[in-house]
């Protein structure tokens, strides 16, 4: 399917923006040429300000995004006291952005394992040796608990550590953004209602 059709005409026709975004998403890992996977992820701390850093995301099903961290980090933390987010794709080479806001909730713990072993064993050691978003005295220290934990597990299957999740943002609101000249850009917005979507377009 040609970028065009992708773009404005698919937009007036779409009735679930899922299921356009998942062109956007195959076409962006076909033509992005870093982390296409690549969102930013906005939470609120206890103080009201919001907090925005990128995570990559590892699924989208039934209307949600799937994300995988440690619960102990800010994000963690800020999620489990207001579960609720925002993310944001901004793919440069398509000139197309797509925005999600709702609520978060933890994944099984059996999905969480198996995405967690399918992971580089050094991604796995790094998750056991990193404290996320904790202070760190050197960049020594964690080669140090790098190294620890390579001695401590040798060759046998590492375990998924327990703070070590999947999350899922469940979209309430989906807004999909295509580049236009001149900036008259195409937005439609679609919230969640009863029976599938609602849909609105945006001036840009």
């Amino acid at each position: 399917m040609s970028d065009a059709n992708l773009n404005l005409g698919n937009l007036d026709a779409c009735e679930d923006p899922f299921a356009l975004f998942a062109q956007w998403f195959e076409a962006a890992r076909a033509r992005e040429i870093n982390d296409p996977e690549a969102m930013t992820l906005a939470t609120v701390d206890a103080d009201g300000l919001p907090d925005a850093r990128m995570v990559l995301c590892k699924g989208v099903e039934a209307g949600g995004l799937v994300f995988y961290s440690n619960v102990e980090s800010a994000k963690g933390r800020q999620i489990e006291a207001r579960p609720k987010a925002a993310a944001l794709f901004h793919w440069k080479s398509l000139r197309r952005q797509a925005r999600f806001r709702g609520p978060v909730s933890l994944i099984d713990e059996a999905a969480a394992d198996l995405y967690f072993h399918s992971r580089p064993r050094q991604s796995q050691i790094g998750a056991w040796a990193s404290q996320q978003s904790r202070a760190l005295e050197s960049r020594a220290a964690l080669e140090a608990l790098t190294a620890e934990y390579q001695q401590r597990f040798g060759d046998d299957e590492i375990p998924r550590p327990p703070y070590w999740r999947g999350f899922r943002l469940e979209a309430d609101e989906v807004e999909l953004w295509a580049d236009g000249a001149f900036r008259l850009h195409d937005r439609v917005r679609f919230a969640r209602a009863a029976h599938g979507w609602t849909r609105r377009r945006l001036f840009p």
